[in-house]
């Protein structure tokens, strides 16, 4: 967290008591609820349990984005096991169970969170400073009405995300104290949506704009417009719905009033698009800096950031970014990461333009005691929007790793003007309005760039409404890649399963040399000449955000068409310029004499000693499509890629998440799993 401190309130502050309910949250009591709302100092000190509640690493402190991230084109974990886990928790491999860990622990804490905040709604809304309409009581009021919409806005994103993930899910806008029966009904994601949004658009009304809030910390009105655009466009598309029978893994449909939701979904996105409160002003990578180095962005592409407090909690920064291993931190600065918790599919990188300044934020090595080294497998990258090496004044104890206090920006401007641009050309396609939407996007992503007349005018001047969405799903792609939006965005569009499919036969295609299966196998490198170089060598790059730690440098060869775009910065074209390099024309030959060595398999292991496809070529997303080591697919009856009009007779894909086991037991049998589990 930034500018906004909040204090942590005892459980006794907030009048709640351990409740044994089959949600496992904590169950308001009557006392000291008049006295609490008495006061907007108090009543702030409540709502920061439920902005508590909301970091918990279960959740938004990364687990929702990390453990419950999953596989797509865009993000790709890899999965090398034959058969599943003894956890049961492969939900990137799309092979979990209803007693899978970290599961029961997400369901906890979302539904904490959600309980604190109808904690919270129940007494503001009834308190005597919100029924008091005077005029001497008319700023309290106000405070105390922004509370309700941020107390709402935080409910809504849990209850949402939690649609996302797990379907039909239990929902009640009252606290359990009032409630008759413990056991919430299950109730359907459309009604829970559209619920969400009708509340929502109330308490919008009477939020105040980041202009006078300042911060991004809190929700906003624009935030609460946004996130309505957001459910919105969820409302209005696919998703996997349930049959009668536990047994069937369902089917993909959208509701009947989705254009309904769309023009929602179009209406409030405007809406925060003319309040002019939010920009894309600052670079690209910038933005994610500044929140590593905790400073605050109100008016610019942020919107609504989860607030963490460094040393107490957030992730991000952490288990993100580039890994940073250490045995032992004397004279160490930043202290260790993990930073591959979120990866970028091999092939995500290839799909971006030359130019595209957000190639940026894509990571191919570690640094094993302050010395870069090449990732191993390079079978997936790392993304490097949030480190902790990013802080400039190394914020953190050395002996600190996790509690970075960085912040994750759930609501961005970029992604106000893709979904409206997305909506506009839906109902109306592609208007001027909705080119200018996604113009604005395009131009902050290759600002600076010398073909910016062609990647960004004339590639935005598109007429054709089925090819400006497809343009629209590419960009979505390449801005908010490592944000663990890919995979919801492709359940939507209703092309999930075809994405997946297409990319296992894209990793096995490459690890057996398959030009059917991965027609552009000869633009990928098979080994490549790199140089490491010290933070203040002429190779290094002077934007790289950490000034002091050194770079890996990739060799170009453009006489010879050697464009691989494994460059993480930039690329370095090697010539004779007075730093005294050689000059090496041939990046097929090992390099000598210069610096430069060349990585050889061991770097580019697609396949084993044994000739076969490495394990997770074949089985990263097993549970919808994997081969044994003898090439024989699985499961039964999945077809074989020989050309994209299989992609209409795949079997549906189930990433809906099962309720967890505990939560079924609570329910005493109210609950039951489907979709297989």
């Amino acid at each position: 967290m930034k500018k906004k401190n909040i204090f942590l309130v005892a459980l006794a502050l907030l009048g709640l008591t351990s409740c044994n309910d089959y949600l496992d949250v904590d169950s308001p009591s009557k006392f000291s609820q008049d006295f609490i709302f008495s006061d907007v100092d108090e009543a702030s000190s409540m709502l920061n349990g439920v902005y508590q509640a909301l970091c918990n690493n279960n959740t938004y402190g990364h687990g929702m984005y990390t453990t419950f991230g999953l596989n797509s084109d865009v993000e790709w974990t890899p999965a090398s096991n034959e058969t599943q886990v003894a956890s049961h928790n492969e939900y990137k491999a799309f092979d979990c169970e209803a007693d899978a860990s970290n599961l029961l622990s997400m369901w906890n804490a979302a539904y904490a969170t959600i309980e604190r905040a109808n904690d919270f709604i129940h007494g503001a809304e009834r308190s005597k400073i919100v029924e008091d309409l005077s005029e001497t009581n008319a700023d309290k009021r106000a405070q105390m009405l922004q509370m309700i919409g941020e107390a709402k806005c935080l409910r809504a994103m849990n209850y949402f995300d939690m649609t996302i993930l797990m379907g039909d899910i239990p929902f009640s806008l009252i606290r359990a104290y009032d409630a008759d029966n413990l056991v919430f009904p299950i109730v359907d994601r459309d009604e829970i949506q559209r619920q969400l949004i009708e509340d929502l658009k109330s308490a919008a009304e009477n939020m105040k704009s980041s202009k006078d809030m300042k911060t991004v910390e809190r929700p906003t009105k624009e935030f609460a417009w946004a996130l309505i655009a957001r459910i919105a466009l969820f409302r209005g598309g696919y998703s996997l719905r349930h049959g009668d029978s536990t047994t069937e893994l369902g089917e993909m449909k959208r509701p009947s009033d989705w254009k309904d939701y769309i023009a929602i979904a179009r209406e409030y996105s405007k809406k925060v698009i003319d309040e002019q409160t939010h920009k894309l002003t600052k670079n690209w990578f910038d933005v994610f800096i500044d929140e590593c180095n905790y400073v605050v962005n109100y008016n610019d592409d942020p919107i609504f950031e989860i607030p963490f407090t460094i040393n107490v909690s957030g992730d991000w920064g952490y288990r993100t970014g580039i890994a940073y291993n250490l045995t032992s931190t004397i004279g160490e600065t930043w202290g260790k990461t993990r930073g591959t918790d979120i990866r970028l599919n091999a092939f995500h990188r290839y799909t971006y333009d030359r130019d595209d300044l957000r190639l940026n934020a894509i990571g191919y090595w570690t640094y094993e005691n302050r010395t870069p080294t090449l990732m191993r497998n390079q079978r997936y990258n790392t993304s490097l929007k949030w480190s902790k090496l990013w802080d400039k004044s190394a914020r953190m104890s050395v002996d600190a790793e996790g509690g970075t206090g960085i912040n994750f920006p759930y609501m961005r401007y970029a992604d106000v003007l893709l979904m409206f641009a997305e909506a506009e050309n839906e109902l109306n396609g592609p208007t001027d309005l909705a080119k200018d939407a996604l113009k604005q996007v395009r131009e902050r992503a290759f600002r600076g760039t010398a073909n910016i007349g062609t990647t960004v005018d004339a590639y935005c001047n598109e007429t054709d409404k089925d090819a400006f969405f497809k343009k629209i799903q590419n960009e979505r792609a390449w801005e908010f890649a490592g944000e663990g939006t890919r995979w919801r965005d492709l359940v939507r569009w209703n092309i999930y399963n075809q994405v997946i499919y297409k990319q296992f036969w894209l990793y096995y295609g490459v690890a057996t040399q398959d030009d059917n299966l991965a027609p552009d196998y000869w633009k990928y490198p098979k080994d490549i000449i790199y140089k490491t170089v010290r933070a203040n060598d002429p190779m290094a790059d002077p934007n790289f955000p950490n000034k002091s730690l050194g770079q890996i440098v990739f060799y170009k060869n453009d006489t010879y068409g050697y464009d691989n775009k494994w460059s993480s910065m930039r690329d370095y074209e090697s010539k004779e310029d007075g730093t005294g390099e050689r000059d090496i024309m041939n990046a097929e030959i090992e390099a000598t004499g210069s610096g430069w060595t060349r990585a050889l398999t061991s770097w580019f292991t697609w396949e084993t000693s044994d000739g076969l496809p490495q394990p997770d070529c074949r089985l990263s997303v097993r549970g919808y499509i994997y081969t044994d080591e003898s090439g024989n697919l699985y499961p039964a009856g999945m077809p074989q890629y020989n050309n994209d009009d299989v992609l209409n007779r795949l079997p549906v894909l189930r990433y809906i998440l099962p309720i967890p086991r505990d939560a079924i037991s609570r329910s005493n049998g109210t609950y039951k799993n489907y979709y297989g589990y």
